[in-house]
């Protein structure tokens, strides 16, 4: 089985979280998550996550040391490692290249949107934890 490592960015601005609806053209169509993607080799997970950011959304961000969720799912293309941080933006506003939109949700607000699986169990901790910034 094909193992895919990658990273997603919990954006929190005025204690919502940003979130982003994948393209119908991609794997997994149209299911919402935290924005990010694959990391390459020698690269560290802050790295991944600050290029990936920079190419989707077009925006600067600082992010945590600590990964705030990691999550191991098996989806028929592969078994899929997430690791999520806490992020901050430091400059630009979210532009869609890849994604079909994207939304700014309360954490309570959350399980509106249909997420991919492996996002599921950050979403829940978000969920009842507390968004302090």
């Amino acid at each position: 089985m094909k193992e895919i490592h990658v990273v997603g960015a919990i954006i929190i601005k005025n204690k919502q979280i940003l979130c982003a609806q994948r393209g119908n053209e991609k794997a997994l169509p149209n299911l919402w998550e935290f924005p990010g993607g694959k990391i390459e080799q020698d690269e560290t997970p802050q790295e991944a996550l600050i290029r990936e950011l920079q190419e989707e959304l077009k925006i600067e961000v600082e992010v945590e040391r600590e990964a705030f969720e990691t999550t191991v799912y098996t989806y028929d293309f592969g078994r899929v490692h997430l690791t999520t941080f806490i992020c901050n933006l430091i400059e630009g506003k979210p532009q869609l290249t890849e994604h079909h939109q994207i939304k700014w949700l309360y954490p309570h607000e959350l399980d509106q949107v249909k997420w991919a699986p492996a996002d599921i169990p950050a979403v829940e901790k978000l969920m009842i934890g507390r968004v302090e910034q």
